[in-house]
């Protein structure tokens, strides 16, 4: 049984004259990056892969939310994840290597949760939260995934746990 978790970056900071690449993350980015990280390796169980997308605000987040994950994870830091669209983000994932059973995928919207809404199962109860319009900054989506990772879309996925920084802090989103 594999899992693959999609992480959204947390929020970024809107200066005019950095480049989009290069946004850092926001003070409120920083703070639910950290209060995400804090939860996440409860919630995921070991992982041995994080991919993540070469922009500073990803990177950022990979920071805040990997520390409390025993064993640390591989981390690989890809430029094609940068603003990727959901299908080169699902031809990257059906390339892992079948080693690889726990993977964590950080990246940008809309890529991802268009993604995720490709891959959740309909039936699993936290898909009306997840199909609500709204992938929010730091949010994590995990997908049960049965079949090898060649395989990976050619069905729907039981999303088994759908975590924003307003769910952690028992808010509405």
């Amino acid at each position: 049984m594999k899992m693959l978790h999609l992480l959204r970056h947390a929020k970024s900071s809107r200066t005019e004259d950095i480049d989009d690449h290069e946004r850092p993350l926001s003070r409120r980015g920083r703070a639910a990056a950290r209060r995400v990280g804090e939860h996440l390796p409860a919630k995921l169980g070991a992982v041995d892969l994080v991919l993540c997308s070469s922009a500073r605000r990803t990177r950022e987040t990979l920071d805040l939310v990997i520390g409390g994950f025993s064993p640390r994870p591989r981390i690989m830091i890809e430029e094609q994840l940068y603003l990727a669209s959901a299908e080169s983000l699902i031809k990257r994932l059906r390339r892992l290597a079948a080693r690889d059973t726990s993977i964590l995928l950080i990246g940008h919207n809309p890529g991802l949760h268009e993604l995720a809404m490709a891959l959740a199962d309909k039936a699993s109860p936290d898909f009306p939260a997840l199909s609500s319009g709204k992938f929010p900054t730091a949010a994590c989506v995990s997908f049960r995934v049965p079949a090898g990772w060649p395989a990976l879309g050619s069905s729907r996925h039981e999303l088994v746990a759908y975590v924003t920084p307003a769910s952690l802090d028992g808010e509405e989103e």
